[in-house]
C-alpha cells in the first residue's frame, strides 16, 4: 500500500529515509539557475546520475515546489521498500 503526504517532515520520518540510508540528490544536468533540478533519493546505489544535496535544500525545493511525495512503506511480502515517487498536483497531466 502507498501513503501521500505534502509534510516532508512527516514523509521522512514515515518512509524511514535516513534509516533505509537515502541520501537527498537532484540529477545532474537538471538544475536551472541557482535551483536543484529533479529530486531524488539516493540508497546507495552510486549512481553517476545524482548529485547529492543536503536534506534542508531538498526539503526547501520540496516546499516551493509545493509537491506530493507518494510512498511505499513495505513491499507486500513485509520487506521494507524504497519505493518513492514525488508528484507536482498542479501539473494538468498529473
Amino acid at each position: 500500500m502507498s501513503t501521500a503526504t505534502s509534510d516532508p517532515g512527516t514523509a521522512s520520518a514515515n518512509a524511514g529515509l535516513e534509516e533505509r540510508n537515502a541520501t537527498p540528490a537532484t540529477v545532474s544536468g537538471t538544475e536551472h539557475d541557482d535551483h536543484l533540478g529533479v529530486l531524488r533519493f539516493d540508497f546507495g546505489g552510486d549512481s553517476k546520475d545524482l548529485q547529492h544535496v543536503s536534506w534542508d535544500e531538498w526539503f526547501k525545493t520540496f516546499d516551493e515546489r509545493r509537491l506530493n511525495f507518494i510512498y511505499q512503506e513495505q513491499r507486500t511480502d513485509g520487506t521494507d521498500s524504497n519505493f518513492f515517487r514525488l508528484e507536482n498536483p498542479n501539473r494538468e497531466d498529473a
